[in-house]
């Protein structure tokens, strides 16, 4: 194949990826769930300031990700 119609594909599916995540940003706020607040995430508040990290957020789009790529490389074989 050439050049110009790998990089067709690939700017195919970097669309649909990129719409499928903006359908998320749209129905977020209806789901059970708010991505960045689940449980297990630390937050800590004090008097002087407050400290957030979503562990358990970054486990689960490291897994959704993972996936995501495992799919791809298996379709592209």
């Amino acid at each position: 194949m050439d050049a110009a119609r790998e990089l067709g594909k690939w700017l195919i599916l970097v669309g649909i990826i990129l719409a499928a995540v903006g359908g998320l940003f749209l129905i977020g706020g209806r789901l059970p769930f708010r991505l960045g607040r689940l449980p297990g995430d630390i937050s800590i508040e004090g008097r002087r300031g407050s400290f957030y990290f979503p562990i358990v957020t970054c486990i689960l789009l490291s897994a959704v990700l993972t996936l995501i790529m495992w799919v791809i490389s298996a379709f592209r074989r």
